[in-house]
């Protein structure tokens, strides 16, 4: 007898999966035939989940029924979205995945949830993965997160950390470097961090940045009382950055910043070092290149798992846009929701910020975060000490401020000046208003005047 449909593959639902031992997977799934009114969606996801786990597109003997039902994929939810196109199928799907495929392997994982399913549908896209206990088990996360890090720096209250991104990105020497990096310290600074395009250049070696910054930064603590964490750029070769990351603990630096284009894997290996006691920060830049495919909150669980300290965060508040409003900041919560034992990872909405955002991004983000800024402190048209004041005081006049109005009348009081100039350069943004809380627009409530 044919058999159209797998019963080991469709004749699950969630409920009924070892939770476990199981990664559930959610995707995007939307496909479109013109002319053809019969698309046979399930046949597709049958595809979809062999060619994720134990099958190929001819079924040979050694595909056994007790090999299907331990390893291969299972469709445990399907969510039609209903559209008037008879032309398109489109739906929400979930599969389990079995974690018996493969032992503590990161790799081997990634492959499992993101790998030739792609090839099948233009518009699949991976929205979120929900992590088995026996899995989440095997990862530390990370050392610090928020807290930890607000505790390195002398930070007692809760609130955003904020962040100098050194520019240029490149072409400096370590000198100039450690110069620029003493002008935002003594502004009271709290954290520093490469450029994510910085390397070891004809005329700048990661060990040297390290010592000329760490020498400048001990100078700005005498004045200020407190040290910046700075997180030096040191992605590589997989076999180079491991003794790269013990070398920059060895001579006394304290933040290391890698890229996601190193790999979750050798970027784990680095975080859970016990020799390696310093913030890791995850820049995901090559992550863009992905993003049709793959969400930014899987993006964001997969670094917390691996041990990321902090992490860029998209924003539509960015110079770079690449999410919706929504996708930004479940990005962002995704990294501080309970995850087991899992420590939280600070997000970092970023890219273009400016002083004049601040009121709006932590009133978005919170105060849980790390606000950094490259042009948007740099640029200040009093300088860089100037630019890191006016982001000290933008932090401590949104915590203290509820609105627009009061924030600004922060700004103008003579304590704050430093603010009020970035405010002239750069302005504040109009956050819009939203519209979904009444039936209409008439019936929203409004200040009278008498």
């Amino acid at each position: 007898m044919r058999t159209y449909y797998q019963p080991e593959i469709f004749n699950n639902t969630l409920d009924g999966v070892d939770r476990k031992r199981n990664i559930i997977a959610t995707y995007y799934l939307k496909d479109r035939k013109e002319d053809v009114d019969f698309l046979d969606h399930l046949t597709l996801i049958q595809s979809l989940a062999l060619e994720s786990s134990t099958g190929t597109w001819e079924k040979v003997k050694e595909d056994t029924l007790e090999v299907r039902n331990t390893l291969s994929c299972k469709l445990v939810g399907y969510f039609q979205i209903p559209n008037e196109d008879k032309y398109t199928a489109e739906a929400v799907i979930q599969f389990a995945i079995s974690i018996d495929a493969w032992i503590e392997n990161v790799p081997m994982m990634l492959l499992s949830v993101a790998g030739n399913a792609f090839a099948y549908s233009q518009y699949l896209r991976l929205m979120d993965i929900s992590i088995p206990d026996d899995l989440l088990a095997k990862f530390k996360g990370p050392k610090f997160g928020i807290d930890g890090l607000r505790q390195l720096i002398g930070v007692k209250e809760r609130r955003p950390l904020s962040l100098h991104i050194i520019k240029p990105k490149m072409g400096m020497t370590p000198k100039e470097t450690a110069d620029q990096c003493y002008e935002t310290a003594i502004g009271g600074v709290d954290m520093i961090k490469d450029d994510e395009m910085t390397s070891d250049t004809y005329n700048c070696k990661y060990t040297d940045r390290v010592k000329y910054v760490m020498e400048a930064l001990e100078r700005a603590e005498k004045k200020t009382g407190k040290k910046p964490i700075y997180l030096c750029s040191i992605t590589d070769e997989a076999y180079k950055v491991h003794d790269r990351a013990r070398k920059l603990v060895e001579i006394g630096g304290n933040g290391i910043l890698i890229t996601y284009s190193q790999g979750l894997s050798s970027f784990k290996e680095i975080t859970e070092d016990p020799e390696i006691n310093v913030p890791v920060m995850m820049h995901g830049s090559h992550m863009i290149a992905g993003m049709h495919h793959i969400a930014w909150p899987v993006y964001a669980k997969l670094a917390r798992l691996c041990g990321a300290d902090l992490m860029l965060t998209p924003t539509i508040y960015s110079s770079i846009p690449m999410v919706s409003h929504e996708e930004g900041l479940r990005t962002a919560q995704v990294k501080l929701a309970p995850l087991g034992n899992i420590k939280p990872t600070a997000p970092m909405p970023c890219a273009g910020i400016y002083p004049g955002t601040a009121p709006f991004i932590i009133g978005e983000y919170g105060p849980d975060i790390v606000i950094p800024a490259g042009g948007g402190m740099l640029g200040h048209p009093d300088g860089y000490t100037a630019g890191a004041k006016s982001w000290q005081q933008a932090i401590r006049g949104s915590m203290d401020t509820e609105n627009e109005s009061q924030f600004i009348e922060f700004a103008k009081k003579p304590e704050n000046h430093e603010l009020k100039r970035a405010l002239e350069k750069w302005g504040m943004p109009r956050r819009p208003e939203p519209h979904w809380l009444r039936a209409s627009e008439e019936l929203r409530p409004k200040p009278m005047k008498f």
